[in-house]
């Protein structure tokens, strides 16, 4: 299966579940919210590979507010998710201080945040206007749907390269999903 950035979009906004979790977020009223990660690469790949689709380990959604910093704003906002849509494993953070614990100099904007990400096919990300999915893919759209594993810009480096082999790995992404290509 050939897939686009349309084809992507399409397929989340297909995906009953999916809107929920965006609608949800959308409610919130987080500034800059996108949802990324495996939340758009695991249906993707998922899609591709025409299996069905695996629970998610967590729904990343990331925000950017330099006004409010205090982590716990974001434990409020994953009680708050989970309020209004139980059982999905929220996972809340403001990339206004992510880069504090990601070593990097401060991040200009969420979408600035989700590019240094560990894989370029993470580096992917949704966020809900109105009705409208709209997907951003940080470095392109071609690792996610060509099932391809690369360390991000961020991770492209020996210790980077480690960290990104470590999380295939343990996350057990061969496993699932055996067309999967290594680039690391």
């Amino acid at each position: 299966m050939v897939m686009s950035a349309q084809d992507v979009v399409g397929l989340i906004e297909s995906d009953p579940e999916a809107m929920s979790v965006l609608r949800a977020t959308a409610d919130l009223g987080l500034p800059d919210w996108w949802i990324g990660a495996g939340f758009v690469r695991n249906r993707v790949w998922d899609a591709i590979s025409d299996l069905p689709a695996a629970p998610p380990r967590d729904v990343d959604v990331a925000y950017f507010d330099p006004q409010e910093r205090d982590p716990r704003e974001d434990t409020h906002a994953e009680a708050r998710a989970a309020s209004a849509l139980p059982g999905v494993p929220w996972e809340i953070r403001n990339q206004a201080r992510m880069h504090l614990r990601n070593g990097d100099g401060p991040y200009l904007g969420t979408l600035d945040a989700i590019s240094r990400w560990p894989e370029t096919a993470t580096c992917v990300a949704v966020t809900l206007r109105g009705d409208s999915v709209h997907l951003v893919c940080c470095h392109g759209v071609a690792d996610l749907v060509d099932l391809v594993v690369r360390p991000s810009p961020a991770f492209d480096h020996a210790a980077g390269r480690a960290k990104v082999r470590e999380r295939v790995t343990a996350k057990g992404w061969c496993g699932r999903w055996a067309g999967l290509r290594l680039e690391v």
